[in-house]
């Protein structure tokens, strides 16, 4: 997605997989990702399994994340490279006692004693994060995210896409939350990932905004009113200008300009990845009917308007409750007050009717909006007993369902058909 072969919009997708290293029996987390990807690299190259998929490091030591080499027009033909790939990373990982563990943040783990910074930084980046934001925290040292990269070809593109993926951030996390728990115990946020998330640079304002980015009508002003601001607050304390870059921007969605992209960060990991693909492409599906609606709803909604939905969606996930009548005419959904649930039910439909008929991704996404979230599903699992021996079972069955490709205690009807996808993991 560079500047050089500039996709247009929706002609090929990035996706990026974060997970959790822990210990196989303790699930502790287990800052080892320098031994996976060293011994990645002296295996077989990735790029060798079509398509090429990549691994790489993140801030901290016990995360690793997965991505495609280049952009792919079908994410259902991602589905096995990535499980393919989490197998590899699996053995290799056995070799030190160790696995994956999926969704949104690591139950218990304690950020502040725990947290072990990437220590490959060569250009200073972590170091220069960890000084001005103390990284040894929720928000910074535990998370795991789904980032969604979507092409623009031109600054018609960019603007038009901006637009409507601004619309459709607020009702990701009743999609996609996996993060109820953290120091194990109950948040009361079906996305604690994101709550943490959206307060983490609180210190320097202009780097998160309000999570759900502001209205632009050109790539300029979006420097002018985006990048910009957070620049010039961070220059004092970054004079050497080490993170003056545009992926300093943690809004939900930012702009990609040097490769061409606007990248999505509000998804949390699922429990395998058929089922975080699966939420991709309903989120590229319901971006691009918005994008390809005239005349253009993107303006209709005030940012203030999308973070309320935001904030509702990050606590209650699929049971927040939709009221803003501006929203829901911009989204095309009629009613006043909906279930952010039944609001993705109407926005699939409308998707249906565009298309003719579903995607291999709808009885996924449906069966999430009817049976819950995977942080509904945890909660339902863990049932009220926040033991480490209970989270150790529960998150344990998460790994299998990752390990297996698997889904956590979900029916899934395919075809409209008797065929029923059960999680072996979760019935063990």
């Amino acid at each position: 997605m560079s500047a050089r072969r500039a996709l247009p919009a929706f002609a090929g997708y990035g996706i990026e997989l974060e997970y959790a290293i822990v210990d196989a029996q303790s699930l502790d987390v287990r800052p080892i990702a320098r031994a996976l990807l060293d011994q990645r690299a002296a295996g077989e190259p990735a790029a060798r399994v079509p398509p090429g998929l990549d691994w790489s490091n993140e801030l901290v030591a016990h995360v690793v994340e997965l991505k495609n080499a280049a952009p792919v027009p079908d994410l259902d033909a991602l589905v096995h490279s990535f499980q393919t790939e989490i197998a590899r990373a699996n053995r290799a990982l056995a070799a030190h006692c160790a696995r994956l563990m999926p969704s949104g943040m690591h139950p218990w783990m304690n950020p502040h004693t725990e947290a072990v910074l990437w220590n490959g930084d060569e250009h200073g980046i972590y170091e220069a994060y960890d000084r001005l934001f103390d990284c040894r925290r929720h928000g910074w040292a535990n998370l795991q995210s789904m980032h969604i990269n979507l092409p623009f070809a031109d600054e018609a593109q960019f603007v038009r896409l901006h637009g409507a993926v601004r619309l459709v951030l607020p009702l990701l996390p009743a999609l996609a939350a996996s993060s109820p728990i953290a120091r194990a115990g109950a948040t009361g946020c079906a996305d604690y990932r994101l709550e943490c998330y959206r307060t983490n640079a609180s210190r320097f304002p202009a780097i998160a905004g309000s999570i759900i980015p502001e209205t632009v009508s050109s790539s300029a002003e979006y420097r002018q009113r985006v990048l910009a601001p957070m620049y010039e607050q961070i220059a004092p304390h970054d004079p050497e200008g080490i993170l003056r870059h545009e992926w300093l921007n943690s809004r939900g969605a930012i702009a990609r300009f040097d490769r061409n992209a606007l990248e999505i960060r509000l998804a949390d990991t699922q429990e395998c990845p058929r089922m975080d693909l699966a939420i991709a492409e309903a989120t590229i599906a319901v971006t691009r009917a918005l994008y390809d609606r005239a005349p253009l709803p993107m303006q209709a909604v005030t940012t203030d308007s999308l973070v309320a939905v935001f904030q509702d969606c990050v606590r209650h996930g699929e049971h927040a409750v939709v009221r803003d009548v501006a929203y829901m005419r911009a989204l095309g959904v009629s009613g006043w007050r909906r279930s952010a649930a039944q609001v993705w039910r109407a926005l699939i439909d409308e998707v249906n009717g565009i298309r003719g008929q579903p995607g291999w991704w709808q009885p996924y996404v449906l069966a999430i909006l009817e049976q819950g979230t995977l942080a509904r599903r945890i909660l339902r699992a863990v049932d009220g007993e926040f033991t480490r021996d209970r989270l150790r079972e529960v998150y344990r069955r998460l790994c299998d369902c990752l390990a297996d490709g698997a889904t956590f205690e979900l029916d899934v009807d395919r075809d409209d058909s008797t065929l029923r996808v059960h999680s072996g993991a979760a019935q063990r």
